[in-house]
């Protein structure tokens, strides 16, 4: 049994339809890239996954158990972390502070990651525990959200477009950090506009286009796709 299996998810926005019927299953420790362009459901698929989006029909289930109509909390408790788009840290809240809120005990099967691997990974923010994270860089403030939530301890991180806006330099330090959490057993599903890094760090891709699941492939079959690039990720 796959680690996250996904069928016939629907979801809305008020009476605009966005999700139509996705199907998807993951493995353990599989990092997966989810592209397509801008309102093609992405980060919609995320948020349903996280309860964030209530889905209007269809099954969630990680490891075996439904999740789909559940709480975030209860959804982030029983395995799934999730990292947004906006990062969303507790700005008058120090770095340490910020990492404390993200520690739970680990759910049967996951690994119990503590904050000084936080600080090992990423010795810039062990540098600036004592700092409000307000006062962070974007690059360290994504640094800072994406190790508040695998403090959960999840079986399934979800990150939303985490090289948004990031120098180089740094975009490079989360991708080997990615990858290492895939290494480690984590699965990770991967919202990247950037096609090159989505194909460089996933074992698998997904398209989406127009709310559904239009493509699932490896990088290589990507690659060999054009007709796919072309019709639901180039940019006319």
């Amino acid at each position: 049994m796959s680690l996250l299996e996904i069928k016939g998810l629907h979801a809305h926005y008020g009476k605009s339809h966005i999700l139509h019927g996705v199907d998807l299953d993951i493995e353990d420790g599989t990092i997966v890239s989810l592209l397509g362009r801008n309102g093609s459901g992405r980060s919609t698929l995320l948020k349903a996954m996280m309860g964030l989006v209530p889905p209007t029909s269809g099954s969630v289930q990680l490891n075996g158990e439904e999740l789909a109509g559940k709480r975030s909390f209860d959804i982030c408790r029983h395995g799934i972390g999730y990292v947004p788009e906006e990062r969303l840290v507790f700005p008058n809240l120090t770095v340490g502070e910020n990492l404390a809120m993200g520690v739970q005990t680990p759910p049967p099967g996951a690994h119990q990651w503590s904050v000084e691997e936080m600080y090992g990974y990423f010795p810039r923010l062990k540098e600036r525990r004592d700092i409000n994270a307000g006062y962070l860089s974007g690059g360290e403030q994504q640094m800072l959200t994406i190790c508040r939530s695998l403090l959960g301890n999840p079986r399934l991180l979800l990150i939303d477009e985490p090289t948004e806006g990031l120098a180089p330099r740094i975009v490079e330090v989360v991708m080997e950090f990615i990858l290492d959490i895939g290494k480690r057993g984590v699965a990770v599903m991967l919202v990247e506009q950037k096609l090159t890094i989505a194909l460089k760090v996933a074992r698998e891709v997904l398209v989406m286009g127009h709310g559904e699941l239009v493509f699932r492939g490896t990088p290589d079959d990507l690659v060999q796709a054009p007709e796919i690039r072309r019709n639901w990720l180039e940019v006319a």
